[in-house]
């Protein structure tokens, strides 16, 4: 199918190709033809796949252009998914003239007061910002024709099901109602009763959300193992663009602090950066200026990010559908991609879980060497080497030096020197220390369990894996007496 077959308006079909859209994706192909009929939507898919086309070209067909109101209205759970909605309209609605706005909080509420002043016909937001717009009689929706959930199970997650309620009750009833998410819990499906009409479902395979093309992997290591683990997987996987995910923000902190500390071009961000700041890191991550992003689960939501190479899972997801969509920043537009999940023992059953959840098996990955690593960094070496050696106007300042040196050394020791001098090996071995994360509740696995994870790890086996409190010595007798203090000692 080609976009010219979806009865679009011909300004669309002109913006789409200037963007560079080749051929509907398979979300688009099943859901616009649907919106343009009329009908509600529920479609299963995660960033990345294409769903903000798909649901903002039959958005921005609807629109009716010489009528100032807003005509369509999309919930986003972050500002981030917001800001990039926006942007992404704003380009296809561009030959249209479709007039665009975005609210977030965080931001200054009287600036984007005069935005929408300026008679938007769609408009993005968050949740609380909305209702802030509403209470103040900013945003009028009475003559709305398409409400859009975006990430909805994130809005789930995040707690935001009253405030989607209090909004859609200052639309109009009569409207088309669109909802889009990566997952389909049964409290998904419980919100799309509550606010559509009778809705078509497209669902993406799950195989195809979790994208086979990327390589998936885990690595089975103790929590102070994990730091320099990452580091050598880093020197010898070299990813273009990575992102590392950590559980919390001191630990995104941490991590940022510890890969600067030897010598890693990387960034983070989380809750509590200032919108301004999280946007200077994305930025720049966006134009290959950081090689690695650290971020948390809520900080990532809703990045549409092309170009990751790799996701770096430094600490494994509690929920296994948050899973799906760290994943999913990788393996894009028909490139390959690759995911390594870090795995403590007691972990193992939530890794099963992903994998039940994914109907994909990770394959163990063993850890690399210092040595791996060292040659992983002058593989790379060599490599800028090469590209250096192409600019031979460049390297004419240096030429009178360069003469110098050969009369005074031999060559060979030169070029080992120069390597020495740029791989920076003391840097890669300075001391990072990585506060460990409370480890997550154990997991029952079955005995299948144990022996699908089991028999291909063999190199840790050695680690004592018992309680703290059972490892120096008999195992103490829990009484009244001692109660208290064996809490604290377990709880450590």
């Amino acid at each position: 199918m080609k976009f010219n077959e979806l009865n679009l308006d011909p300004l669309l079909l002109k913006a789409i190709a200037r963007v560079g859209f080749q051929e509907p994706t398979p979300i688009q192909a099943a859901t616009i033809p649907l919106v343009l009929k009329g009908v509600d939507v529920i479609g299963q898919a995660q960033t990345g796949t294409g769903k903000t086309a798909a649901f903002g070209l039959p958005m921005l067909n609807a629109v009716d252009v010489d009528n100032p109101a807003i005509q369509g209205l999309i919930i986003s759970p972050t500002r981030e998914l917001a800001i990039q909605t926006q942007e992404e309209l704003q380009r296809l609605g561009k030959d249209k003239h479709v007039r665009v706005q975005v609210v977030f909080g965080g931001a200054d509420i009287n600036r984007q007061i005069r935005n929408l002043k300026q008679k938007p016909q769609i408009v993005v937001g968050t949740p609380g910002r909305l209702i802030d717009h509403i209470e103040r009689h900013t945003l009028k929706l009475d003559k709305l024709k398409m409400l859009v959930l975006d990430e909805a199970d994130e809005m789930l997650d995040m707690g935001f099901v009253d405030d989607i309620e209090k909004i859609a009750a200052h639309v109009p009833s009569q409207r088309q109602t669109l909802l889009f998410s990566a997952t389909m819990p049964p409290a998904i499906m419980k919100i799309a009763h509550k606010f559509m009409q009778d809705p078509q479902v497209v669902r993406i395979e799950t195989k195809e959300l979790t994208a086979d093309l990327i390589d998936q992997y885990y690595v089975r290591a103790r929590e102070d193992e994990k730091f320099d683990i990452l580091t050598r997987l880093l020197d010898v996987q070299n990813p273009e663009l990575a992102l590392v995910f950590g559980r919390t923000k001191r630990r995104v902190d941490e991590l940022i602090r510890g890969l600067k500390a030897r010598g890693f071009n990387a960034e983070g961000i989380h809750g509590d950066l200032t919108q301004q700041k999280r946007m200077t890191v994305l930025r720049a991550f966006r134009a290959g200026e950081l090689d690695i992003l650290v971020a948390t689960d809520v900080a990532a939501r809703g990045l549409d990010i092309s170009g990751v190479t790799h996701v770096y899972n430094y600490d494994i997801p509690q929920d296994p559908d948050s899973y799906v969509h760290r994943i999913g920043r990788t393996g894009r537009a028909g490139q390959n991609g690759i995911s390594v999940t870090f795995v403590t023992p007691n972990e193992l059953g939530y890794l099963r879980t992903i994998e039940h959840l994914t109907k994909k098996r990770l394959l163990p990955l063993k850890p690399p060497t210092n040595r791996d690593a060292f040659r992983g960094r002058l593989q790379q070496t060599l490599i800028n080497v090469h590209t250096t050696l192409t600019n031979t106007d460049e390297l004419k300042r240096y030429a009178t030096t360069a003469a110098q040196l050969l009369d005074e050394y031999d060559p060979m020791l030169l070029v080992a020197a120069y390597l020495h001098t740029i791989n920076h090996d003391d840097i890669r071995n300075t001391h990072v220390r990585i506060t460990p994360e409370r480890p997550l509740p154990t997991r029952k696995r079955s005995r299948n369990d144990h022996h699908h994870h089991d028999r291909h790890y063999h190199h840790h086996d050695h680690h004592d894996q018992r309680p703290a409190y059972q490892k120096h010595g008999k195992m103490r007798r829990v009484t009244k007496k001692n109660k208290h203090q064996f809490k604290i000692r377990t709880n450590a």
